[in-house]
């Protein structure tokens, strides 16, 4: 054979699985147009990190030095979340998952103007520029279910699809800067999930340090918490001065106010031709709730954040490309370490019986929406396991039955009465349960899953304090645990008192400890008719 002219040319790289130099390029283009569009948007890249990047628990540095040990480290567990998605030849989707209250929801807006929905929009061609598709999964609800924060992290990996990439959390109302082993509940659950998600929280207040310490101990796992008025005032506006006036003093985060002192509608709504739309597309606080310019903030933050490390992520996948390295062997999501309990630092706040586990807790939740999978279920009357076979067990499934305006605001509700894309207002949320009355409805039977603790609870519905009444000292019915009946002194209310704490942990003693089939067993049985029906929502 000749020997190799050295004239020859190197080869260029090539492309290794389903991510293409291509698709790098393509992505790198759309996420620069992106950091770009935002950065005009909010005047300079200086103004847009001071608002954008600034206003978390721990402001976000993906070029921190050394020494910075915690931002490098979070930094570094977002810029591997997005490479591993973008690498894995079998991940066509990148999922965010959200939980928690009626701001989650976007409530007194149209669903359409959420910040997930925002979000949705504003991200979706980075990820269209791979091949793969963005979606927001809203699992937000409203107050009349009577959840809280904490009850609802329980449910995380049903209420979430459990192949999510990222969590997103709010509870902000009801909190009162007291929920930091709720979070941290969630923070170690999540990474026992298949992708360990980070998990990141939205705050519509002001910057604290109520997530400080979890911020600096769960750094490697991606925490960290926004605030979304702190971005607004990290701006510059002077919006005190504006509250002082001695004539004409207002109040731009007052319920209703249009413009925040820097735009006067969002982007989209600076498009409409319809006034009344492009004025409500001006609110920042509804009330309570954001309105679409406070969730455009929020929407703006997050994408932000997220592009920098999907920018991050290319670089490294690129220098793997032309040094010759197929990437998915670093980066591809079978590559990730198995995350154990013991892997995970010691717990700061949570109770480690509950907390310090190898898997999610399970959980059958009845109100809508929901996107992961269900922990216990219904167990088939019919089926030889059933430890009941051959009794009643009627009880019915139901759900509010919510119309398109459900929690849509009276704004917004006389801007789209006639028009014809009104169906983007309408909200997921919806509370529900299984449900029975009467004696001849018998009894439901769970079967339960695989558990490493064996705490057991049921929450009815709907309302903040129906466990007592409806379950735990309800006459009516029976309770029963592995076909034992449940001592009613054993039970207490737990977390929040619309639900029953069943079991504590695993029985060690009696027919109640005993799972012959392999399967624990609950159930509840109607020995009464009565004149409220017993709905168990989870």
């Amino acid at each position: 054979a000749p020997p190799p002219n050295p004239a020859d040319p190197t080869p260029p790289p090539t492309s290794k699985g389903s991510f293409t130099l291509e698709h790098l390029k393509a992505v790198r283009e759309e996420s620069k147009k992106v950091m770009t569009m935002l950065e005009e948007y909010y005047s300079s890249k200086e103004q847009t990190v001071n608002m954008l990047m600034q206003p978390w628990v721990d402001a976000w540095d993906f070029d921190a030095p050394d020494d910075e040990t915690e931002k490098r480290d979070r930094a570094d567990k977002l810029v591997d979340t997005m490479a591993r998605a973008l690498v894995t030849d079998d991940q066509t989707s990148f999922l965010v998952g959200g939980i928690g209250s009626s701001v989650m929801a976007g409530h007194d807006n149209c669903h359409y103007d959420s910040y997930e929905s925002q979000m949705e929009r504003l991200w979706s061609p980075v990820w269209k520029a791979a091949g793969m598709e963005f979606e927001f999964q809203n699992a937000g609800e409203g107050g009349g279910c009577g959840d809280s924060f904490q009850n609802q992290h329980f449910c995380v990996k049903q209420n979430v699809s459990p192949n999510v990439d990222i969590v997103h959390y709010e509870w902000t109302y009801f909190e009162h800067s007291q929920a930091a082993a709720e979070h941290e509940n969630l923070i170690r659950w999540i990474q026992m999930l298949p992708k360990q998600p980070p998990l990141n929280i939205f705050n519509v207040g002001t910057l604290d340090q109520s997530d400080g310490e979890l911020a600096k101990h769960y750094a490697k796992y991606g925490f960290n918490t926004f605030y979304m008025k702190t971005g607004f005032t990290n701006g510059g506006h002077d919006y005190e001065s504006e509250k002082k006036r001695e004539e004409n003093a207002f109040d731009r985060f007052s319920w209703g106010y249009v413009g925040d002192g820097y735009h006067d509608s969002t982007r989209y709504g600076a498009l409409e031709d319809d006034e009344a739309r492009k004025t409500s597309l001006g609110v920042v606080m509804r009330n309570w709730h954001p309105g679409p310019m406070g969730f455009q903030l929020t929407s703006d933050a997050f994408t932000y954040v997220y592009t920098q490390a999907v920018l991050k992520a290319l670089d490294l996948i690129e220098k793997d490309i032309n040094d010759g390295n197929d990437p998915r062997a670093k980066w591809s999501a079978s590559e990730r370490k198995l995350l154990m309990k013991g892997d995970l630092p010691e717990p700061k706040l949570c109770d480690p019986e509950y907390c310090v586990v190898d898997e999610v807790p399970g959980c059958l939740n009845y109100e809508l929406p929901t996107f992961g999978n269900w922990g216990p279920r219904v167990e088939d009357p019919l089926d030889d396991l059933n430890p009941y076979l051959g009794e009643n067990q009627k009880w019915d499934v139901w759900h509010t039955d919510n119309n398109l305006w459900y929690m849509v605001g009276k704004q917004d509700t006389a801007v789209f009465k006639q028009r014809e894309d009104q169906e983007i207002c309408r909200h997921l949320d919806a509370c529900g349960g299984i449900s029975a009355q009467k004696a001849e409805d018998g009894m439901v039977v769970f079967r339960l899953p695989k558990m490493e603790v064996g705490l057991v609870v049921i929450c009815g519905c709907c309302g903040k304090n129906v466990g007592e009444t409806m379950l735990m000292n309800n006459e009516n019915i029976e309770i029963s645990y592995n076909t034992v009946p449940v001592d009613r002194e054993n039970m207490d209310l737990w977390p929040i008192d619309k639900c029953v704490r069943i079991n504590q942990r695993f029985p060690t003693s009696g027919r109640e400890s005993e799972t012959p089939t392999g399967h624990a067993y609950l159930a509840i049985k109607v020995l009464k008719d009565m004149g409220t029906p017993v709905r168990i929502s989870h």
